[in-house]
């Protein structure tokens, strides 16, 4: 299923509304809903949400316990995370933990980068705290995911990018000096 933008805000509204019942969230909306939720012209599968610590995740599964589990609360060692997957209202919603030892201020998922680097967006009553999109330009580029990283970069040439943010997220990331300078040259001219 491919989301668009009036399905993720109503996704939104319906978790963090069931969230706020259970307790406090810790979280960050990555990935490409977090591109979308912008205005990015995006195509997501679903909703990732970055959890700061377990309990969160623990929260989420009970804020939708009502709802279909795809994946109850587990240590995933393979991946260093505890994750949760629910489908809500036919959109897969996911929460996890990222548990790298990196304490990088400039990636999306883990480390103080997505805690230090994002910004809120009012979704109906709600603000949601999105990852800077700086953060996830690089993170499609790591993963090379040119086509998606493109629709990024393109997006922030015509909304803004700080560009300081963004040469640092694409040194933490290892991305090469030429793709930098091509990105770069998108983004600013």
């Amino acid at each position: 299923m491919t989301l668009t933008t009036e399905q993720l805000r109503h996704t939104l509204t319906t978790v963090l509304g069931l969230a706020a019942r259970e307790g406090t969230l810790s979280y960050r909306l990555i990935g490409t809903a977090a591109d979308l939720l912008r205005g990015v012209p995006i195509e997501p599968g679903d909703v990732d949400l970055l959890a700061r610590a377990r309990a969160d995740v623990d929260v989420f599964a009970r804020a939708l316990a009502a709802h279909r589990c795809l994946t109850p609360p587990s240590w995933m060692p393979c991946c260093g995370q505890y994750y949760a997957a629910f489908e809500v209202d036919g959109v897969q919603v996911d929460a996890s933990t990222v548990e790298s030892p990196s304490q990088s201020p400039w990636i999306e998922a883990f480390g103080s980068g997505p805690w230090t680097h994002f910004s809120e967006i009012a979704v109906g009553d709600d603000r949601v705290a999105v990852v800077a999109p700086e953060l996830r330009l690089a993170t499609e580029l790591y993963r090379d995911r040119r086509d998606r990283a493109e629709l990024i970069a393109h997006w922030m040439r015509d909304h803004g990018c700080n560009t300081s943010l963004l040469r640092n997220a694409l040194a933490a990331r290892g991305i090469d000096a030429a793709t930098q300078s091509s990105v770069l040259a998108t983004i600013v001219g």
